[in-house]
């Protein structure tokens, strides 16, 4: 009794303020954006907020459950836990129902569905910290990498078999967390180019310049400028980089010329030959010092190229729904009646609530059911319609506060554990956020992730729940002798 009595003194008692306050203002939200002019009360358990309530309820009855057993227990019972929740996802792709295209809820009762996905976050979450704390585990040896990169990658390819793709990139968010552990950074460049290869690729595909697509004229460009920095930064040659600089510079002049005397060039194919006598000097440079950072650049190279010319065949194999979504994004097409129609009418919402916003329960758009899905993935544009910009300012900083208490949290850990597990907790929070009003304000495709604490329903809020109070469980402890 007197430890869990000790647990409850050294909990981090403003995070835990910072959840009830999202909480009520989420179920505050949740009874706004599913109100109708006949219904009463928020205390209406035939209704949204009614329902909520009830997960909210048991919400508080999980915290509490998780802050009375010993935090040794998550680390021990670590990879049984993932291994569940493996076998869970696993399970759920044959027995579940078909919703909305997607095979990924469970049937409880004939009112109660639950979500494994959002429970193999904390899952993965434990794995992970449990192999950083193993006896001197060095994340930067390649075997090590891998194995961490392999917990991460099961779930994700299990959540995409049951075609939930929003739910599976959330596991991208682990990669801030080896970021911090060590990961070099050339790794989140990677990613950022990846991004930024494949919208260019995509958006400018069928346009040309000087006879040759625009997009991967462009991306090819980019690839070359990369490669500098890479050389310049990363391998820290700067004879090299200049060497480079000035080979893409004379080649730059030697074409203009050609082009302004009237002389057909193959542009795409003038690019990629650029691209490859870049690849054979940084090959000789490498035989002549054998740094392996210059071979990351050859490689890093190379992967740019395949992946610049996969991105067509890797568009045209997703989803009818999914290119269209991509394509209304970045303005490819305009389809204010299907797929952007979400969209649009979240936009709309937003902007109407101006500044101070209409006042509560007077929102137009939302209360006459103009913007689907409003009380689950698209709940902030209530939020924005109703309280205005400074109400969305107030959400916003809330969030911001509850994700800074969390990285101080994983800075004061006294253990690979308990650090890697806050940071796995961060970047999953973060994501969420992050997409979730990225989408609602059209800056980032509709995946369908929900918004933490705020959207409508049970799994989503109890796989917060337990994901952040066995961080606090685990914090409560840092202090006790292992």
């Amino acid at each position: 009794m007197a430890r869990n009595v000790n647990v409850w003194k050294s909990v981090d008692k403003f995070t835990i303020f910072l959840y009830f306050v999202l909480v009520l203002f989420g179920w505050i939200s949740i009874y706004a954006s599913s109100y109708d002019f006949d219904q009463a009360s928020i205390f209406d358990f035939a209704e949204r907020s009614g329902k909520q309530l009830v997960w909210i309820g048991l919400s508080f009855v999980l915290a509490s459950i998780i802050m009375l057993v010993d935090s040794r227990m998550f680390e021990t019972y670590a990879y049984i836990i993932y291994v569940a929740l493996i076998l869970l996802l696993v399970v759920t792709i044959f027995v579940a129902d078909d919703v909305k295209g997607s095979r990924s809820w469970l049937t409880i009762t004939s009112s109660i569905r639950l979500q494994p996905a959002e429970f193999a976050k904390f899952a993965t979450a434990l794995a992970v910290a449990k192999m950083f704390n193993g006896y001197n585990f060095k994340f930067t040896a390649p075997a090590n990498f891998f194995k961490v990169v392999g917990l991460v990658i099961l779930p994700m390819l299990l959540i995409v078999m049951q075609k939930e793709t929003g739910s599976a990139l959330v596991y991208l968010s682990f990669v801030l967390m080896m970021y911090r552990e060590g990961m070099t950074g050339l790794v989140l460049v990677g990613g950022l180019c990846a991004i930024l290869y494949f919208v260019l690729g995509i958006k400018y595909s069928a346009d040309m310049w000087l006879g040759a697509p625009l997009g991967e004229s462009i991306v090819l460009i980019i690839i070359c400028v990369v490669l500098v920095g890479i050389v310049r930064f990363f391998a820290a040659n700067k004879i090299v980089a200049r060497n480079l600089s000035i080979f893409y510079i004379l080649s730059a002049i030697v074409v203009y010329i050609l082009i302004a005397c009237g002389i057909a060039v193959p542009v795409l194919y003038v690019l990629l030959g650029i691209v490859g006598v870049s690849i054979l000097y940084l090959v000789a440079i490498y035989f002549t010092n054998f740094s392996s950072k210059i071979m990351v650049a050859v490689v890093a190279t190379i992967v740019s190229v395949i992946f610049m010319f996969s991105c067509n065949f890797v568009f045209n194999k997703l989803q009818p729904h999914q290119r269209t979504r991509i394509e209304v994004l970045l303005g490819m097409t305009e389809d204010l009646r299907d797929a952007g129609y979400n969209v649009n009418q979240s936009k709309i919402a937003i902007g109407s609530g101006g500044l101070w916003g209409k006042g509560f329960l007077n929102g137009t758009q939302t209360k006459l059911k103009y913007v689907p899905e409003q009380d689950t993935d698209f709940i902030f544009c209530t939020i924005g319609e109703e309280e205005g910009f400074l109400g969305s300012c107030l959400v916003l900083l809330l969030f911001t506060m509850f994700i800074l208490r969390i990285m101080t949290i994983a800075e004061r850990q006294p253990r690979p554990f308990g650090r890697v597990y806050a940071y796995c907790v961060l970047g999953i929070f973060f994501i969420h956020l992050f997409i979730n009003i990225g989408m609602v304000i059209g800056l980032c495709p509709v995946i369908g992730i929900p918004l933490p604490f705020f959207s409508y329903g049970g799994s989503s809020l109890w796989g917060f729940t337990i994901l952040l109070f066995i961080l606090l469980r685990i914090d409560a402890s840092r202090n006790e002798h292992f």
